[in-house]
């Protein structure tokens, strides 16, 4: 005979084994395709919770995957992309953006600025970037990773560009995919 778990934390009881069957059920729909929305919606949790948890969890991680792009058009639908996906880190920039992160900066703090943006961009195995062909072989020559490309046009791109959603999502998950079968291998 197994009787259920409780504890006592103040003036309430709490079942251990309830939880632990409910967590049981979180990992399992995230394991079958489900969203961290989509989950937190079915058990009327906060998606950040289940997002701890997994985190909590976690093993081993596959390959990190950074992205970068700018000037983009429709940054906000790419960077749902890249959340939807669980990515990292995602820097998107409109035009006014990137001409923002200059102005009212020293040349030393932009350029100490720049510094940490390339240190933290080490941390990444992989990099896809949206920008000119320029920012490429510079990304190319400062930092050690597979970099995938999607080439924006000539330098200087004085405009915002659209990048279409459904070949971004595509690559992401291409290069999401095939890296996380490389590390079950």
């Amino acid at each position: 005979m197994r009787f259920e778990k409780i504890v006592r934390i103040g003036e309430k009881l709490v079942s251990v084994d309830r939880a632990k069957r409910l967590l049981e059920r979180i990992l399992q729909q995230r394991a079958e395709g489900l969203s961290q929305q989509e989950v937190a919606r079915r058990f009327a949790i906060d998606r950040s919770f289940i997002s701890r948890l997994e985190t909590i969890g976690e093993v081993r991680r596959g390959k990190r995957v950074a992205v970068i792009g700018f000037p983009i058009a429709n940054k906000g639908e790419l960077e749902g992309i890249c959340r939807g996906l669980g990515l990292e880190f995602t820097l998107l920039m409109s035009n006014r953006e990137r001409w923002a992160m200059l102005s009212d900066k020293q040349a030393l703090d932009f350029f100490n600025e720049v510094l940490e943006l390339i240190t933290r961009l080490r941390d990444y195995e992989i990099l896809v970037m949206a920008t000119s062909g320029k920012w490429y072989l510079l990304a190319e020559a400062l930092l050690d990773c597979q970099i995938f490309h999607l080439d924006l046009g000539a330098t200087p791109i004085e405009q915002d560009c659209r990048v279409d959603p459904v070949r971004f999502q595509s690559l992401l998950e291409q290069v999401v995919d095939n890296f996380e079968e490389g590390t079950r291998k």
